[in-house]
């Protein structure tokens, strides 16, 4: 009972006031199986990328935390292929750090700083963990790439490709491809 309105508390709280670049629902009208998505943080490798992840709450909420994992490929340190995450607010003490005054908006915002700012430290990746900290760069061009291939939108990601591309179109021709149709055609009017 504690869990089902604490749940339905936070969730209302994520829905009128989510944090800067998170949202999160329920999936499937269930109470202790959500989503939610991060945005990647700008001048990160992530940026332009959206995240989802997977929050499944466990019966002892809020005095376990829950069970979040990565949907989305991402190549970080302290996230595995299988999305799992090495986060101190995510584990009970004495190894962790959550306690029950910390919540799901938390925990997601914890997380997107974790995205920001990766702990080699603690890795659960120890070849990406010794990039970071040794070959930086290397690191870096290969986030990036998996946030290309596995979180930037396709409709984003092919006006990106096509920006290039594309001619500009020249005032003069814009303003008489907008009074003619396509064929040279007067435009058809919808509406009198």
């Amino acid at each position: 009972m504690q869990r089902a309105s604490r749940l339905k508390r936070e969730l209302q709280m994520l829905s009128t006031e989510p944090p800067p670049g998170i949202t999160c629902w329920q999936n499937d009208e269930q109470i202790d199986d959500l989503r939610a998505q991060i945005v990647g943080g700008s001048g990160t490798p992530y940026e332009g990328g959206l995240f989802s992840l997977e929050i499944k709450v466990p019966e002892r909420y809020p005095f376990e935390p829950p069970n979040i994992r990565f949907l989305t490929p991402i190549y970080h340190p302290n996230i595995d292929n299988s999305g799992r995450i090495c986060h101190d607010a995510l584990k009970l003490p004495p190894k962790g750090a959550w306690r029950p005054s910390l919540n799901i908006s938390t925990v997601l915002t914890s997380i997107q700083l974790l995205m920001a700012e990766p702990n080699p430290d603690d890795p659960l990746m120890a070849d990406i963990s010794s990039e970071f900290k040794y070959n930086k760069q290397v690191y870096l061009e290969k986030a990036r790439k998996v946030t290309q291939e596995h979180a930037v939108q396709k409709t984003a990601r092919v006006v990106e490709e096509n920006k290039e591309n594309t001619p500009v179109p020249k005032p003069s021709s814009l303003k008489r491809d907008l009074q003619q149709g396509p064929a040279g055609d007067p435009p058809k009017r919808t509406c009198t």
